[in-house]
């Protein structure tokens, strides 16, 4: 019945005037509901008619934002519908639960809207921030009503944040707190005593915001940081959070509030006649809003929740619901997120133009971003001269038209920025937006210009910082428009945490800031390498071009090849130089891929990979290129393992490029390692110490750090002379945000199978695994899973039961597969990503073992399903190499039949293929469409 009676209700209001004159239409039902019922029922009756109306506004905002796309109006839409909601409800509480005909002074209310309500605008899931404001002080009345009406809202399953208060207490708590102060700062008036009301605003404006507008400025600055590091740094996180993040509403909202503090304006519009924004800059701000309201309104709808994250799993959702489809070699959701990382930009753009006009009416502290330089400045006797001075220990322009002069000092600025140590002026970069124009293939063939921009790219001083800068004004992408290409382009996949050329300036960074000795945690992995590289401006390039061909329909190492034979020689490459940068860019992955998926103490592997790399030189810049570049790929991937992997290969590899001769030979590297280990034991006898070490092969001195070779130590001196041995450990590795699982057994055919099921069946993902096994039979298997939560104290006792399980496993106290099966049907499947799965069975990569390499979407179990399918193909498993990137399991596994021999019949290697390719993609639907490869190689 209230759904009908709400449905003719919004159908009787002007389409024109969106929800207005809903309050008054809703007065009729009210009363005639208050007429027929009586004590509880009534108040139910009234509850159930506000509910419906507020379902049947959403709704109706819910068409008007998938019929016409507008975000900003669906935002002031559903704020109207809760205006004209809150005022129906305050008149049925004081016209029928609390009525008073003659309501005194001190008994007028008004409500008022604060913070983000104030505005005008409200996400579906938003919270609601109401000012309850008396004359004086709460009376017996006031009380009553703003109770009843908080009530009803809560019924109605809203947030709502609220306070009472008289004006005098606003202007007093306004005074002592910046976020009450910012709620003020907002205020809307909604209904009761407009006269009270203009009495807040007025003292609000004679006894706070006529204050010192520096303070308010520099504790919203503040207050923006501490947001942007709990949410994420960079703008340009994959999974960015729409409200809170770098480049989302608030920083615009941050903008907005700092502009009317200080500017005294009620409206955006008002921010150009107050000089502070161009027309043009206030179309930016406009079209920026919109865009994020869209996305906020669209994630609230989609999920059904306030969701602010964009995250992997509705990606796919909001870029379909937005509109966007797959086109030149980037999927519909790479292309939304691409438009998303734009948007982010220009806000950035924004903000800078607002401090800049701050600063230059000393409402803001100087740069704040100073402090970050400090370390790159040097002393300089002379200054900038000709069309560039420093203004405010900053590097400007003498006037706005010194780059429509010389073209070439639109890159000069930012050399003397890099040169001199010195930040850029916000009017300078203003500047430089505005003459983008002037960047056309005159000035990209320059040769200066081009000399510059590798002065630049070289620098040891302000490299990433300058490049960076050069990004965000669009200059980098105009002057290299390949790079202007992949321009927040993200990857659609859960290993990278950038967009492509964030990932590339940080690479870039990363590479300067080991030359200067500021990447400390890797200093020693590229120490003694780095320095010996004889051209270093052919990696700095291979480096910054490595990715720069992502997002086309060819392979992006292959057509990266290209774009690095074009660029080159325009940067006064020769042709030699422009071959090893294009020979760079095409094997970027290869040192990676070898590292973390062959068997290193295989010679085979060391063989193949130094007939791709020839000489010691190109072995040395593809080692620091690929630290760099996993480095560069998000917090903590770089981690020990990765790191001892790369120094094996680089090592192992040099030895064969050498002629049998390195700057440190293996036997020497295990010596060494040895006795890494035999300092950390100082309390263990030598002949004790001397036993232990006989037990390892040489593949577990050069890979494993010595921290861990510590524990395994004590671990395995504790099973000496048990008949069983058997022990696990636990440990939470905060690095790579995983949990480090070490099982000692002995060794047999089945026992990963059994230590990947134990996690399977306690739902632990695993991520990594490193396999050994002793002289003496004894298998030392460590297992990374995922993390679940987030206390350590947590985590650690969800581990201790993993390791109790497989143990119980591994005694035969447990069976595996049932508890596998059991977790199997209460898990649900990734949905957000598909990876083709594909199965290669070579027997080209070792001379004693065939070597599977499976590569498929990763889930809860994989591995165990891998391992135990194997174990039913009468498979031994010699060694393991598990890789995940993100969704995407890669993992390679060197295995024998059971007489020790190679599988080299045909018929059983494309059995083998179709055994785990049905492991990878189990679902009847997905068998028919697979499109894996079954040819044997």
């Amino acid at each position: 019945m209230s759904e009908t009676v709400c449905a003719t209700i919004f159908d009787s209001l002007d389409p024109a005037g969106g929800f207005a004159g809903l309050r008054e239409a809703l007065a009729a039902p009210v009363a005639e509901v208050c007429k027929a019922e009586k004590g509880h029922a009534r108040r139910t009756a009234a509850v159930e008619l506000f509910r419906s109306a507020l379902a049947e506004g959403r709704e109706r905002a819910r068409a008007g934002l998938e019929a016409r796309g507008a975000g900003l109006a669906c935002a002031r839409l559903i704020s109207q519908l809760q205006d004209e909601l809150i005022g129906a409800i305050y008149d049925y509480v004081v016209n029928f639960v609390y009525p008073a005909d003659n309501p005194t002074f001190a008994e007028r209310l008004t409500i008022v809207a604060v913070g983000g309500y104030g505005r005008g605008m409200l996400a579906p899931g938003s919270d609601i921030d109401l000012l309850f404001l008396l004359p004086y002080k709460q009376t017996p009345w006031g009380e009553s009503v703003v109770e009843a009406i908080l009530y009803i809202l809560w019924d109605l399953r809203q947030k709502v944040g609220h306070a009472t208060r008289s004006v005098a207490e606003c202007m007093k708590q306004s005074r002592a707190d910046m976020t009450i102060r910012t709620t003020l700062l907002e205020a809307r008036f909604l209904l009761g005593s407009a006269e009270l009301f203009n009495e807040l605003q007025d003292a609000f404006d004679r006894e706070v915001a006529r204050s010192d507008a520096s303070e308010f400025v520099a504790a919203k600055l503040a207050e923006r940081d501490a947001r942007v590091r709990r949410a994420g740094a960079s703008r340009y996180l994959v999974e960015p959070n729409v409200k809170e993040g770098k480049g989302g509403l608030r920083d615009l909202n941050t903008l907005f509030w700092i502009s009317k503090y200080v500017y005294r304006v009620r409206d955006p519009k008002e921010l150009v006649a107050a000089g502070l924004f161009t027309s043009a800059e206030l179309s930016l701000f406009e079209r920026c809003e919109e865009f994020l309201w869209r996305v906020r309104c669209h994630l609230h709808f989609a999920t059904g929740r306030a969701e602010e994250r964009v995250s992997f799993d509705v990606q796919p959702m909001m870029a379909t619901r937005l509109g966007y489809h797959d086109r030149a070699g980037l999927s519909r959701v790479e292309r939304f997120m691409k438009h998303y990382f734009l948007v982010a930009k220009e806000v950035g753009d924004l903000t800078a133009i607002v401090c800049a006009a701050l600063e230059e009416r000393q409402a803001k502290p100087r740069a704040i971003f100073d402090r970050f330089l400090q370390p790159f400045r040097r002393r300089r006797s002379k200054g900038p001269q000709g069309d560039f001075i420093i203004a405010h220990d900053r590097i400007s322009v003498t006037d706005a038209s010194v780059f429509q002069r010389d073209p070439v000092n639109i890159i000069r600025l930012f050399w003397m920025a890099d040169h001199h140590g010195l930040p850029l002026h916000p009017d300078a970069l203003r500047a430089v937006t505005l003459s983008l124009r002037e960047i056309d293939y005159e000035l990209r063939h320059d040769k200066e210009a081009n000399r510059l921009f590798l002065e630049i790219l070289l620098s040891r001083n302000m490299t990433e910082i300058i490049l960076r800068r050069m990004n965000e004004t669009g200059v980098l992408g105009r002057f290299v428009p390949d790079f202007g290409r992949i321009v927040a382009m993200m990857q659609f996949n859960m290993y990278h945490h950038y967009t492509v050329d964030e990932h590339l300036l940080r690479a870039v960074g990363g590479l300067s800031d080991l030359e200067a000795g500021r990447l400390l945690e890797h200093q020693q992995l590229v120490g003694e390498i780095l320095p010996t590289i004889v051209n270093r401006k052919v990696l700095y390039l291979g480096l910054f071009l490595h990715d720069i061909a992502k997002g086309r329909k060819d392979d992006h190492s292959i057509a990266g090849m290209d774009v690095a034979r074009q660029l080159c020689p325009r940067l006064g490459f020769t042709p030699g130089e422009t071959e090893t940068v294009a020979w760079l860019v095409e094997h970027h992955l290869t040192m990676s891929t070898f590292a973390q998926s062959r068997d290193l103490s295989d010679r085979v592997t060391i063989e193949s990979f130094a007939a791709i790399v020839q000489t010691i030189e190109r072995l040395k810049m593809l080692f620091v290129l690929t630290v760099c570049d996993i480095n560069a790929v998000g917090p903590g991937v770089l981690d020990a393992w990765k790191s001892q992997l790369l120094r094996v290969l680089y090592w192992e590899t040099e030895v064969v490029l050498g002629g049998g001769h390195s700057s440190v030979d293996r036997k020497s590297r295990v010596a060494a390692a040895i006795a890494d280990l035999r300092a950390a034991l100082p309390d263990w006898s030598e002949e004790q110490f001397d036993a232990y070490a006989r037990r390892h092969y040489p593949a577990y001195w050069l890979k494993v750090d010595v921290d861990r070779k510590v524990r395994h130590a004590h671990m395995l001196e504790k099973l000496t002379g048990a008949e069983t041995p058997l022990a696990t450990a636990v440990e939470l590795d905060r690095t790579r945000g995983a949990v480090e699982l070490t099982v000692i057994a002995p060794d047999h055919r089945r026992l990963l199978s059994i230590i990947a099921g134990g996690c399977a069946a306690s739902g632990a993902n695993i991520v990594d695994a490193h396999i050994f096994t002793t002289v003496d039979g004894l298998a030392l298997d460590t297992i990374f899973f995922s993390r679940a939560f987030d206390f350590d104290e947590d985590e650690l006792r969800r581990a201790r039961r993993i390791a109790d399980f497989i143990a119980k496993a591994l005694r035969g106290e447990v069976i595996v597969s049932d508890a596998v099966k059991a977790r199997a049907r209460q898990t649900p499947a990734n949905a957000a990503f598909s990876v083709a799965p594909e199965v290669v069975v070579d027997n080209s990569l070792s001379n004693v073992y065939t070597v599977i390499e499976v590569s498929g979407l990763d889930r809860e179990g994989l591995l165990f399903d891998l391992t135990n399918a194997m174990s039913k193909l009468n498979l031994n498993i010699a060694s393991a190499h598990i890789v995940t990137f993100g969704e995407r399991a890669v993992d390679t596994f060197y295995v024998t039949d059971l007489t020790g021999a190679k599988i080299l019949s045909q018929q059983r290697s494309t059995a083998i293929k179709r055994q785990l390719l049905e492991v990878l993609d189990p679902a009847p639907d997905k068998r028919t469409a697979r499109t894996a490869t079954l040819a044997a190689t």
